[in-house]
């Protein structure tokens, strides 16, 4: 006779990187502390499911498709009922999901600054004329361009560990990476300095984990509920509708955050164009329950003011 053991009760989907292991191993455990049954040995299956985003790394994100291409293969699983759970970074979840797949769920957020990485330089300031940052994120070369114009700004894609690796070798003076993959990898002694928000407005919905399952799954929506963050899902929500009304993708260089501080929101907004040359900002102040309002609000205030084709532009 087969124990139960041997039969998971939930089986999550990941990318294979460290990084999408780590988050996977950090929302596996947070489920196992919050539900005995799940604590049990095998309760708990891990699926390593290998997407286009991780396969085709010579080229440029949106040259290939855009952000979809590192949840797309996690979706298809999830709908076919190989996987019940799957964990993402949320700066790669497209705004608009599958039909029948939902998030209820968002772990409480990490750092969300970006770092900055070299070994030739203690600043971006620092850099000299002409110098290379790698970067495969047009909101950082766009956000670095309009700073200093001066610099080389190159697609650079990989884990993290390939970026921290060609940056040894020389491939670039430096690169930016997230401030949350680089605490939870444990190497976050890597990064040069942490980029203040006011210098370097970070990615929508950076340093937080999302949790989908298919929006029928009774089961996994009961789990999740004992791990949803509310104050996280209130900052990314406002953060998201921003990004929605802009109908961002990884073609437009797009940033924002918004912070909480008990009831209050606050929420700051911007985009640029590929060449940096031109930077359109905006902020709004109101409530938690006023987030998804307050981002639409500001992503429509944007788009007026740049106007048909701002994001056509080439760097």
């Amino acid at each position: 006779m087969t124990s139960k053991a041997n039969h998971p009760r939930l089986t999550i989907g990941t990318r294979g990187s460290p990084l999408a292991l780590a988050q996977t191993h950090e929302t596996r455990d947070r489920l196992a502390a919050a539900w005995p049954e799940l604590a049990a040995e095998g309760a708990i299956a891990v699926q390593i499911i290998q997407t286009t985003g991780d396969m085709v790394q010579n080229r440029p994100l949106a040259e290939i498709g855009g952000k979809g291409l590192f949840t797309k293969e996690l979706d298809e699983s999830m709908l076919d009922g190989r996987i019940d759970l799957a964990v993402h970074s949320m700066k790669d979840v497209p705004t608009v999901l599958p039909d029948g797949i939902v998030l209820p769920c968002v772990l409480p957020r990490e750092d969300v600054r970006d770092a900055f990485l070299s070994l030739k330089a203690k600043s971006l300031d620092e850099l000299p004329a002409g110098a290379v940052i790698g970067s495969a994120s047009l909101r950082r070369g766009a956000q670095i361009l309009n700073k200093r114009p001066d610099l080389k700004v190159v697609n650079f894609r990989g884990n993290v560990q390939s970026r921290l690796r060609k940056l040894e070798e020389g491939v670039v003076d430096a690169t930016l990476l997230a401030m949350a993959g680089l605490n939870r990898l444990g190497l976050s002694h890597h990064a040069t300095s942490a980029l203040a928000t006011d210098f370097m407005l970070p990615a929508v919905a950076q340093g937080a984990i999302g949790i989908t399952c298919r929006a029928d799954d009774e089961q996994a929506h009961t789990f999740l509920a004992a791990l949803n963050c509310p104050e996280t899902m209130v900052r990314i929500t406002a953060e998201r509708a921003f990004l929605l009304t802009l109908d961002g993708s990884c073609r437009t260089p797009i940033a924002a955050l918004a912070e909480l501080d008990g009831d209050d929101l606050s929420f700051r907004g911007l985009i640029v164009s590929p060449d940096g040359r031109t930077i359109h900002a905006t902020t709004r102040r109101g409530k938690a329950a006023d987030a998804e309002a307050m981002g639409k609000d500001a992503g429509e205030e944007l788009k007026r003011i740049a106007g048909p084709g701002f994001f056509e532009q080439k760097a």
